[in-house]
């Protein structure tokens, strides 16, 4: 991931609105980096329930998070609007590539960008697994 090329945000289909609460900021006045991590779940949780037209099951857990690398590039102030945009970039046997970026949604301006690889997962053996059939249909729509 390159930070310093910014995809334009009409790619994005997936688009979630975030609230900053008084907790997430650090003395340094912004959102501390930790809480990024939060936003992009949340973010993740709304793709995939769009994605697959329905509630995660969250007992039936089937990706799970392999590798995050996540860009700062402009922090966020306690009251700002953010929102963050997700969209798979990629899909393969066992995973598929996330891109979502974090920005202001009054100015446009990014203050963040994350790919996650998310693999799929067999909770009985606790080892990767092929794509669901589900899951391959729903991504190549995206």
């Amino acid at each position: 991931m390159n930070p310093t090329e910014i995809p334009s945000p009409e790619i994005f289909k997936d688009r979630t609105p975030l609230q900053i609460r008084f907790s997430d900021v650090d003395v340094l006045g912004h959102v501390n980096n930790m809480v990024y991590m939060a936003f992009y779940d949340t973010g993740k949780a709304s793709f995939m329930t769009r994605t697959l037209g329905r509630q995660i099951r969250w007992k039936d857990v089937d990706t799970v998070i392999a590798n995050i690398d996540c860009a700062f590039i402009a922090p966020i102030f306690y009251g700002e609007n953010i929102e963050v945009l997700t969209r798979c970039i990629s899909v393969h046997e066992k995973s598929f590539k996330l891109l979502q970026m974090i920005r202001n949604a009054d100015t446009g301006q990014v203050k963040s960008m994350c790919e996650t690889v998310m693999v799929s997962f067999d909770p009985t053996t606790q080892t990767a697994a092929p794509l669901s059939e589900e899951w391959r249909e729903k991504l190549a729509n995206e």
